[in-house]
């Protein structure tokens, strides 16, 4: 693939969301962020109950609609702050805040079946942990997916044991890697998370990361600058033990490294990810996100790059890995 090919993805030299929605719907398509009212093992004592270090009180849903809501109320409630700005006809259901498989399986059908049932609901996405995902899980997702796609978000973060002891995760990368193949093998899309930043990590650290994660079956990828978020145990160890996070300059030419590194065909939901203004601590510089997306895209340009550019195909990649073992 050359510069010229790049019209694949409409004007960006990235397989965007925005583009994959266009081309699967037919048209623009909104995510509205749901609340399911769950919790996480990490939070409620089963794992641990202080939850992963960088997460807010929110459960990274601080955008999310409040959970005393019924599903058919956050749903009105968020496509009215849409159509504000936009004559938007479909929608993605999104339950976004905490961990979202994390309730018996009465639960979760009547919450997402309700979502679906709306016409103008064009996918369902669900955000979960990879040890939330049990066999009647599994098999109810499944079923929901014969009837509207759905999509399951698994916050990997990293694929290195020890920053995710370090950051709390309560969970492994093999741990991560069994999910995805339980996934996969029903037929559901898979979207992982990937944070750049953490504490410890280094540039070639969080690489081999999005390398590892290239090389796997999923269908897309959310690449997360690092937040510190107030009254999180990451404010508390960035407060007494400083670690260096990105620039502006630094982040974004990192993210243009990481796009050439994974194939044409995943799809990029997320390039940067946005932090409450009332809580961030660090980097204040990424509140700024049309600055950012700019910036990115202007270091896409500045380098003629493009997604894929350095991708090595499955067997190349498992072949360097081993020799370098």
């Amino acid at each position: 693939m050359d510069m010229s090919d790049k019209k694949f993805w409409g004007d960006k030299p990235y397989f965007s969301l925005d583009h994959y929605l266009k081309q699967t719907f037919g048209e623009k398509v909104y995510r509205l962020s749901l609340n399911g009212g769950m919790t996480c093992p990490n939070r409620d004592g089963t794992l641990d109950s202080r939850g992963c270090i960088f997460c807010s009180a929110g459960g990274s849903g601080d955008f999310a609609t409040a959970p005393s809501l019924s599903v058919t109320e956050q749903i009105t409630q968020a496509k009215e702050r849409i159509r504000r700005k936009s004559n938007c006809r479909k929608f993605i259901a999104y339950f976004q805040a905490y961990t979202n498989t994390y309730a018996p399986v009465s639960y979760l059908r009547e919450l997402f079946t309700e979502a679906i049932a709306q016409p103008d609901i064009a996918a369902l996405s669900i955000a979960t942990r990879c040890d939330c995902l049990p066999p009647e899980v599994l098999d109810l997702l499944s079923e929901l997916n014969c009837q509207k796609p759905v999509w399951i978000e698994l916050g990997l973060q990293s694929i290195h044991n020890d920053t995710l002891r370090q950051i709390r995760s309560g969970f492994t990368y093999e741990q991560y890697l069994s999910a995805v193949d339980a996934l996969k093998d029903r037929g559901l899309s898979v979207i992982t998370h990937l944070i750049l930043g953490l504490p410890g990590e280094t540039e070639k650290m969080m690489l081999a990361s999005v390398d590892a994660v290239a090389h796997l079956p999923i269908d897309g990828v959310k690449l997360q600058l690092l937040h510190i978020l107030k009254d999180t145990d990451l404010a508390l160890l960035y407060e007494t033990a400083p670690f260096p996070v990105f620039s502006l300059e630094e982040y974004c030419d990192f993210v243009v490294t990481s796009i050439e590194h994974l194939p044409p065909e995943m799809v990029i939901h997320r390039l940067t990810g946005d932090g409450p203004r009332s809580l961030l601590i660090a980097p204040l510089w990424s509140t700024d996100k049309k600055r950012v997306l700019n910036t990115i895209q202007k270091r896409f340009r500045e380098r003629g790059t493009w997604q894929g550019k350095c991708y090595t195909d499955q067997e190349v990649f498992h072949n360097e890995l081993a020799n370098s073992k």
